[in-house]
């Protein structure tokens, strides 16, 4: 199994749980036994920048449910009290390491969360009486807009099954690469950029026509702290609300009289499911016996961007697949000239003038292609994940910034 929706969708300026990763079994047989109670997580700083390193592993208690912090020792505390508005969070830092040093972090076995890391200054979280209020720099008088800070997403299941990820659904900004070690020593890594790779995504954003460049934030003293995502931007007024319109006007259009099969389950290719636009501009998708099983109103930019509104997504075996599928292929531009659903060659991907620019740049500046640009960047595998049903070890690795 695999990340298959972005937590950072479900973590706003408002007062939010740090939910399961959806589509993670909490139960693994097989790594029950060997999976340590406390996983070492290995936080390593080749950044090349002078900054104080902090470090902040956040997120939810699988068996209680509770949200909480985790300290350097590897003990979790939910959080207590808040108010509202909300009130200041205790301080739970845990100093990062130096340049070229490692700090190792301890992941209590079935937990799933973040990773948060700053450079320079601390970030401010707050409590309401029910929830945690998380960084949210795209919203106006976030308390951590002009802190340099990015994180990582993980799941340590029950069971002893990790997965993590790097993620870029809101925005880019820190370059850090994540990685698992098996218990046979074999590691897996990913979300690695090129040499020069976040100069390279900063500049061609910033030199993409249309409102690209007004994604990028620049703090005062110069340092370019993050590119966000241009869902973010459409929020905070910063980004066309109309891009993909046009678009979606002509994909609604191709579907009147042609034919397009979604096929949502790689390891099933004969589960079809055949789309056709009706009368009332309605994209109804039926199955092999001709029942009708799911139905799409044409969906506005805001809705391509955020995988929801029409493009709502829920958890189960067919419109949720299908939804999926037409968001990742709207997001790629391929919906509406490659008739079958989802595309599995990356060189079709972003090939429109009329396309997520923003998840193209980064993809391109990965050395293994892989990112999290979007939230179901995950179709086709083309997400930054890594997982391992019996680790030893994990690892964040803060790369160059040149």
């Amino acid at each position: 199994m695999r990340i298959t929706r972005k937590l950072v969708r479900l973590l706003t300026a408002a007062a939010l749980s740090l939910p399961l990763v959806a589509g993670v079994s909490t139960l693994s047989a097989s790594s029950a036994v060997a999976a340590p109670d406390l996983l070492p997580l290995n936080v390593t700083n080749n950044s090349n920048r002078g900054d104080q390193v902090y470090l902040y592993l956040l997120g939810t208690n699988l068996t209680t449910g509770r949200l909480g912090y985790v300290n350097s020792a590897g003990t979790f505390t939910p959080w207590s009290g808040g108010s509202n508005p909300p009130s200041p969070a205790p301080d739970v830092a845990i100093n990062g390491p130096g340049g070229g040093g490692t700090t190792v972090l301890r992941v209590p076995r079935g937990m799933s969360g973040r990773v948060y890391m700053s450079f320079g200054q601390k970030l401010k979280f707050f409590l309401t009486p029910d929830g945690l209020v998380q960084p949210a720099p795209w919203a106006g008088g976030d308390a951590n807009r002009d802190i340099l800070f990015d994180w990582s997403e993980f799941t340590y299941d029950l069971g002893g099954s990790l997965f993590i990820n790097s993620s870029q659904v809101d925005m880019f900004s820190v370059p850090h690469a994540v990685a698992v070690t098996g218990a046979t020593g074999a590691t897996q890594e990913t979300g690695r950029l090129v040499s020069g790779g976040r100069d390279a995504v900063f500049n061609a954003v910033r030199d993409q026509p249309g409102d690209w460049s007004k994604l990028i934030y620049t703090r005062a003293d110069g340092t370019r702290l993050r590119v966000l995502a241009p869902g973010k931007g459409l929020d905070a007024g910063q980004f066309n609300a109309s891009y993909f319109d046009g678009y979606l006007n002509t994909v609604w259009d191709t579907y009147r009289n042609t034919t397009l099969t979604v096929v949502p389950f790689e390891a099933e290719p004969n589960k079809k499911f055949s789309g056709r636009t009706g009368t009332d501009n309605v994209l109804r998708f039926t199955d092999s016996t001709g029942a009708t099983v799911a139905s799409f109103q044409k969906p506005a930019t805001r809705d391509v961007f955020g995988c929801d509104g029409k493009l709502q997504a829920p958890n189960d075996q067919v419109v949720g697949p299908i939804a999926r599928t037409l968001c990742a292929a709207l997001h790629r531009s391929t919906l509406g000239y490659l008739h079958t659903q989802p595309t599995y060659s990356a060189n079709d991907f972003y090939t429109r003038a009329i396309s997520d620019h923003y998840s193209a740049k980064i993809h391109k500046n990965m050395v293994d292609g892989k990112a999290y640009g979007f939230a179901f960047d995950d179709v086709g595998h083309f997400e930054s994940l890594v997982h391992d049903g019996n680790p030893s070890s994990a690892r964040i690795t803060l790369t160059p910034f040149q």
